[in-house]
């Protein structure tokens, strides 16, 4: 069976909004490298979007996962507990940011972690309102959807939308948005649209996602986070795709020296399998009653056994400073490339390794250069690459590398996207 056999059955019984970027069907995968059912390889520079830090099938993850099947694959942690979900919470809480005393619970996707955030929120505080910001990117639920701060796809013919939700601008140095106008814009919003006494949560990402990979300034943070303490909100910060490693740091937030009320956590916290949690200050987290929390697949065993041995592995392989090492490299490489088309790229920026290039016309950065992402994008299956877009502008080419990447595959997924840059641009 090829690639385009298995894509048009696909189109067959699969509805076309859950799409697929590449009609390239996986067979195998190691590390930083896949193969298609054709024999085909490819560099992944995607990660299955920051899921697989600790490269594709790693076999410390490999093996946790197989004993653990040996054993049991699910009882569902609400009914009949096991050990691996008390050790794993037990690491999570001690890991996550601030000295704080922490409580984690599970859930089974990212956008789950979202919900239940607003959920312990609401309970805690005897509050309504939310607020988040312009480009954020949260879930595909109704209520994750709500908070998004970008329309299409996500939130385009899904409507309506819970309410009480109310979204500010995000700072971005390359379009001219400060952190002041950011806080000016919440200050005008206590003014004209919910009192600070309504508001139970502000989340923000630290380093925006789907929003183009522009990062928080520690001034916002630290700002959000001495406002929310004046009014008693409760402080949400969105470590999905930042987290275990991505930027660096093992959570992101840590850059900014800033300790949030609660944390989500999902992609990169298990090597692939589905798991995600939320961890946070324990009188916040068991403000809502027993039975409030839960899913039936919230902390398969399975995934937490994987989540262990991701764990094992960032501390063995110095993942984290791994993390800082790729992405200067991929700064570097980047940065060169600017200097050949400067008129094309408007910047290169990365918080270790969460790297974007940003596209432009005529070297106007408020010209969003969207034809020339999707021809990189369309194109880079031709050069053995796999390659994510992101952006309010949709003009940003997003590198996610596993954290096991070698310098010599770095250089060489490096090479293949200079050719094929230079071939569409």
């Amino acid at each position: 069976m090829n690639n385009s056999q298995l894509q048009a059955r696909k189109t067959n019984v699969i509805a076309r909004g859950q799409g697929n970027m590449y009609p390239v069907y996986v067979e195998r995968a190691s590390g930083s490298e896949m193969w298609d059912v054709e024999g085909n390889r490819f560099i992944d520079l995607g990660a299955g979007i920051a899921v697989c830090n600790t490269g594709h099938s790693h076999p410390k993850v490999v093996a946790a996962a197989k004993d653990q099947i040996d054993n049991f694959s699910h009882t569902c942690v609400m009914v009949n507990p096991y050990e691996v979900a008390v050790e794993l919470a037990e690491k999570l809480v001690e890991i996550a940011p601030g000295d704080s005393e922490k409580k984690a619970i599970y859930v089974s996707t990212g956008a789950e972690a979202v919900e239940n955030c607003i959920k312990i929120a609401r309970a805690y505080t005897g509050r309504r309102g939310v607020i988040a910001f312009n480009g954020a990117f949260h879930g595909r639920t109704n209520l994750t959807m709500g908070l998004t701060g970008k329309i299409t796809p996500y939130k385009n013919l899904f409507g309506p939308f819970p309410a009480e939700i109310f979204h500010v601008p995000f700072p971005n140095a390359v379009h001219d948005v400060t952190v002041e106008q950011s806080l000016k814009a919440l200050e005008n919003m206590f003014k004209v649209d919910i009192a600070p006494s309504d508001v139970a949560a502000i989340i923000v990402e630290p380093v925006q996602g789907e929003g183009g990979f522009y990062a928080a300034p520690a001034q916002l943070l630290q700002a959000l986070r001495k406002l929310c303490d004046e009014h008693g909100i409760v402080l949400v910060v969105d470590e999905i795709q930042t987290g275990f490693g991505r930027t660096g740091k093992m959570f992101s937030v840590e850059h900014s020296n800033v300790e949030p009320d609660l944390m989500t956590m999902a992609k990169g916290i298990a090597g692939g399998f589905p798991l995600a949690a939320v961890v946070g200050k324990s009188e916040i987290m068991d403000a809502p009653l027993p039975g409030g929390l839960g899913g039936t697949y919230a902390g398969s065993p399975v995934s937490c056994a994987a989540a262990l041995a991701v764990l094992e592995v960032m501390e063995e392989e110095n993942l984290v400073e791994r993390a800082a090492q790729i992405g200067e490299l991929f700064n570097q490489r980047l940065s060169g490339l600017r200097e050949a088309h400067p008129q094309l790229i408007s910047d290169v920026r990365n918080q270790g390794s969460m790297i974007a290039l940003e596209l432009m016309i005529d070297g106007d950065p408020e010209n969003a250069n969207t034809e020339l992402t999707q021809r990189i994008i369309g194109a880079a299956v031709e050069h053995g690459l796999v390659l994510l877009s992101c952006g309010f502008y949709a003009n940003v080419i997003r590198f996610l590398p596993a954290l096991t990447m070698t310098d010599a595959l770095a250089n060489e997924s490096l090479d293949r996207f200079e050719a094929l840059f230079n071939s569409v641009a």
